[in-house]
């Protein structure tokens, strides 16, 4: 990252700079504002912030297309690599906008909560800078390949509904990451990139942890509402149109990341 500090460092309460650290439109910037934001900073729980008319802020590159029109590319050419990892780096840049997100939109929750997902953004700035630095080695940096926005997508669809966000953005859209993580990591093993593979190990414990989070405050909403998890986690999952679940799924990633046996049992007879 560029190592120029910021001429404005943005407010202290943990609320309003996530939102400042969301608008940022330069994406080393942005991480750098992630870093330096104190865990123990002061945050103000009911306070309502103002929305930004363009959020999140984003750099001009990658190009931002159609899942259909990012075509696959071989892994075993340092191209296809290469693309590999911009598009896992892509998703973890999204995850950080993701977690400072539900930071400052959402009002009312415990100090905790706010805590929490910028726990979240850090580790997901984290996973970005190791997967840009492993780029870097393959003569690519970020931006270098077109991407979809999938993830922040059901961000806006879910912008009013934090209990939609819980269960459909941590619940489906990162849990399908700890299915994936071992497909991937074994793929970089195949053509000797160690180093790619071990970049995913870290993810996978660490996203572990974040489904977790998300777990946890979705059954404090369930409780709260006097909920039954699984008949209004398909109930949001409908109303939003989630993507279906679709297996193999990581059952041990899941169940250390909080999912339960009847959760788990459901997955296996959803709708697919």
């Amino acid at each position: 990252m560029n190592d120029a500090v910021s001429p404005n460092p943005g407010p202290r309460e943990l609320r309003a700079a996530a939102l400042h650290a969301l608008a940022l439109p330069a994406w080393d910037q942005k991480l750098r504002h992630v870093d330096a934001m104190a865990l123990d900073a002061p945050v103000d729980c009911a306070a309502l912030l103002s929305c930004p008319l363009d959020l999140p802020g984003r750099p001009p590159r990658p190009e931002l297309v159609a899942p259909a029109q990012l075509k696959p590319r071989p892994v075993g050419t340092p191209a296809g690599r290469a693309a590999l990892i911009h598009a896992i780096g892509h998703i973890e840049f999204n995850a950080v906008n993701l977690a400072l997100d539900i930071v400052w939109r959402f009002a009312g929750m415990p100090p905790d909560f706010y805590r929490d997902w910028l726990r979240v953004a850090k580790e997901e700035s984290s996973h970005f800078q190791l997967l840009n630095a492993h780029l870097a080695t393959l003569g690519y940096g970020y931006g270098d390949f077109p991407a979809h926005n999938g993830l922040w997508e059901m961000a806006e669809k879910t912008r009013d509904d934090l209990a939609a966000r819980l269960t459909l953005v941590p619940r489906i859209l990162e849990a399908r990451g700890l299915d994936a993580s071992p497909q991937i990591r074994d793929k970089l093993l195949a053509v000797g990139d160690r180093a790619g593979a071990a970049i995913l190990d870290i993810i996978l414990r660490e996203e572990i942890g974040h489904v977790a989070i998300g777990n946890r405050w979705w059954r404090y909403l369930c409780a709260a509402h006097g909920k039954d998890s699984i008949a209004w986690h398909a109930e949001l999952a409908e109303r939003y149109a989630a993507p279906r679940q679709r297996g193999p799924f990581n059952l041990e990633a899941r169940r250390a990341a909080g999912f339960d046996e009847a959760e788990l049992a459901y997955l296996a007879t959803a709708p697919r």
